[in-house]
């Protein structure tokens, strides 16, 4: 949901002079003292597929290196949102602490750009609450709702972040997989054929199901959940009063008719947390401003609980937020967003048509899944241990930035261990970067004609 791949470079272009540490940890290992040992919840977790790729581009001979593997914008934010923040940080009251639920312009602001789609007014003071972007956002709404026993549903593929969110407070995750078309070895398909099981979901609700994780349009698949698909869930959530939390980071990403869970009926809508990214919405990930819409009774325990995280945001910006919204429609960004992905997404995936590669045609984000089982990895390749045990996928992953020279994000990271085969013949591609970028990759991804057999 969602900024994934944590590389320290350029954003358009990966340089990097550090020494060969492929898929290893650059942290020293202490052992520290039993009266010392860190808490659970953090000691066993495995390194993070981000450092995994990061450093094995940083060491990688095909210097420098065509990123399309983290989620983040090969570009600035608009001028008029620019000029904005820069404008915020001569002003006093823009440089010191906000109210802890948000800038009082930024909620009118969002209140007013998504009453249209909520068909009705929203209000700023009880119904939204700002967020140091979208995932402390979410933590917030797991730290208010969720305690130690409480099942969480979550599709795979799934956000990372959503896992270590919900363990913080105890709760335990219910896993149920989204099923990818079984030809799409074959062919390319649409994102919308990665479909819910539904007599899987019901199977996954117990009595001790709080919560339900929605990602529409979904990353990695892109996938935006159809009118349907939402009404079937909403109305297992209303049954068994399971509180939706619905991550809608790219909702302004969207090439199919897009819908929006809370509207469908009132006693979905009661149910129901919408989170929201200026960052995605932007081209501003690193500004760390998110939001929650929801019901009162909702969102209030949602403000207490960032309150002790973290207190409030970075004003300056969400005061530049506040009016990105206010004139996005005038400036015509909304348009000129989707017109603009879409021609990208175009001109990338020009190259799996050329090498006969099949991918998922997302139906929103800015992310393409490309299903690699043609590609035939050489025998005995040396692979180093961090990856020869992972899924094919890794191994995938390693190869296209050691032999070719991109990175790109194995999806298997986003799934259970028993999962995993899902995905394993799949790699995800940003494509949120400047059309010199992505040509650039095109050029080196047909290095990969070589190894691609029918």
């Amino acid at each position: 949901m969602h900024c994934f791949f944590r590389l320290r470079s350029c954003p358009r272009i990966s340089y990097s002079k550090t020494p060969y540490r492929a898929f290893h940890s650059t942290a020293m290992s202490v052992q520290l003292p039993p009266k010392l040992k860190p808490a659970a919840r953090v000691a066993g977790q495995k390194q993070d597929v981000w450092s995994i790729v990061n450093e094995a581009a940083a060491a990688s001979p095909k210097q420098p290196i065509v990123n399309m593997g983290q989620g983040f914008f090969g570009y600035n934010p608009p001028p008029f949102i620019i000029d904005a923040a820069k404008s915020a940080l001569d002003r006093v009251d823009c440089n010191q602490y906000s109210p802890t639920k948000g800038r009082p312009r930024l909620k009118k602001a969002i209140a007013d750009a998504y009453e249209p789609f909520w068909g009705r007014k929203l209000n700023p003071e009880t119904e939204i609450t700002i967020t140091t972007g979208a995932n402390e956002g979410m933590l917030s709404a797991f730290m208010a709702f969720i305690e130690p026993g409480d099942e969480v549903i979550i599709f795979e593929p799934f956000f990372d972040q959503y896992i270590s969110n919900i363990e913080m407070p105890g709760g335990k995750i219910v896993y149920v997989p989204m099923h990818p078309p079984k030809d799409g070895a074959t062919r390319t398909s649409s994102s919308a054929e990665w479909v819910i099981d539904f007599e899987e979901l019901e199977k996954a609700i117990t009595p001790k199901t709080k919560m339900i994780v929605i990602n529409t349009p979904h990353n990695p698949v892109g996938k935006v959940f159809s009118k349907e698909e939402l009404q079937r869930i909403g109305d297992l959530c209303v049954k068994n009063e399971i509180i939706i939390l619905s991550d809608e980071v790219y909702d302004r990403l969207y090439y199919v008719p897009f819908t929006r869970i809370a509207t469908l009926s009132p006693e979905i809508e009661r149910l129901t947390l919408t989170v929201g990214s200026a960052g995605k919405n932007f081209y501003a990930t690193g500004w760390r401003v998110g939001w929650l819409i929801g019901p009162e009774h909702l969102i209030r325990y949602v403000s207490a609980a960032h309150t002790r995280i973290c207190y409030s945001s970075v004003s300056p910006l969400q005061e530049a937020c506040a009016v990105g919204f206010e004139q996005a429609d005038a400036q015509g960004f909304w348009d000129e967003t989707v017109r603009d992905m879409k021609a990208k997404m175009k001109r990338f995936n020009e190259v799996w048509d050329e090498l006969g590669l099949p991918y998922t045609d997302p139906e929103g984000g800015y992310f393409v899944v490309v299903n690699m089982k043609k590609v035939k990895l050489p025998e005995n390749y040396p692979f180093p241990a961090h990856v020869a045990h992972r899924p094919r996928d890794f191994k995938l992953a390693w190869f296209l930035i050691q032999e070719v020279g991109v990175a790109a994000i194995p999806p298997t990271e986003f799934y259970t261990d028993a999962n995993a085969h899902i995905a394993e013949d799949y790699i995800r591609f940003a494509v949120c970067k400047e059309d010199e970028v992505l040509e650039t990759a095109k050029e080196r991804l047909r290095g990969l004609k070589k190894y691609i057999q029918s």
